[in-house]
């Protein structure tokens, strides 16, 4: 692969991207613990008090703005190229918990580690150069295909089954409930951010894209995906946040 300028000012904002978001998401642990301490309401029960808490608010723009570098690191890069850099959150995540949080990273969440750079690694070596696009029209007509209209009706039911049947039953004893709504949103997110970022792109060169109404949907599109997404991030956070609760008030 010939890496491009534009590839790597899409690296770089995505390795940003990876700190940020990976920063985020121990603040707002650390907030959420905060709040339930002084509450005395358990996380993920359903309670709203991390609301009031300064710590999750931090956590909440420092994920903003790491989300901010993502949008922009899709105008620039390919999204095969961006999307498995997000995976180096996780890692972040891990380091900082351990340090922050006391929470002993295992020889299986070691290993994980291992993999997702070696993942991101070889996918930064071979992602390829990506197709040129001049209009938002173009995107639209790509995103119209009958393959990819199968995939995000798929990705619909799926979240809908997930929301409205196993949320209820599962989700505040099961994490994997949270995580596969955010998940399949974020399928969605990644193409959607990608099509805007590359209208916002184009319109800054001197094209407005901002006069077409596929530009405006694909904001909606990116609001409600992002929406979705933080609601239910939050609720997979906070019955994290719960289960280690639990031994910090016997502590207590």
């Amino acid at each position: 692969m010939g890496f491009s300028e534009d590839n790597l000012k899409g690296f770089i904002l995505a390795l940003l991207s990876s700190l940020f978001i990976g920063a985020s998401f121990i603040i707002k642990k650390k907030g959420l613990r905060r709040a339930a301490a002084a509450s005395g309401v358990r996380a993920g029960i359903g309670g709203f008090s991390y609301l009031l808490e300064p710590l999750w608010w931090l956590g909440m723009i420092t994920m903003i703005i790491g989300e901010i570098a993502n949008c922009v690191a899709y105008a620039f890069a390919p999204a095969v190229l961006v999307t498995p850099l997000g995976a180096l959150s996780i890692i972040v995540s891990a380091v900082l918990a351990q340090f922050i949080l006391n929470e002993k990273l295992q020889q299986l969440g070691i290993l994980g580690c291992v993999m997702c750079i070696a993942g991101s690694v070889v996918i930064v070596i071979h992602a390829p150069q990506e197709h040129p696009i001049t209009s938002v029209q173009e995107i639209c007509s790509m995103a119209t295909q009958p393959a990819f209209l199968l995939y995000v009706a798929s990705v619909i039911v799926l979240v809908f089954i997930l929301i409205f049947h196993f949320a209820p039953q599962c989700g505040h004893s099961n994490v994997l409930v949270f995580t596969g709504i955010c998940s399949l949103m974020g399928s969605l997110s990644v193409m959607s951010v990608k099509a805007l970022g590359t209208a916002l792109k184009i319109t800054f060169e001197g094209n407005n894209q901002l006069l077409y109404p596929e530009t405006w949907f694909f904001v909606f599109i990116v609001a409600t995906c992002v929406i979705t997404q933080m609601n239910y991030l939050n609720k997979k956070v906070m019955l994290a946040c719960t289960m280690n609760l639990t031994c910090c008030w016997h502590m207590a």
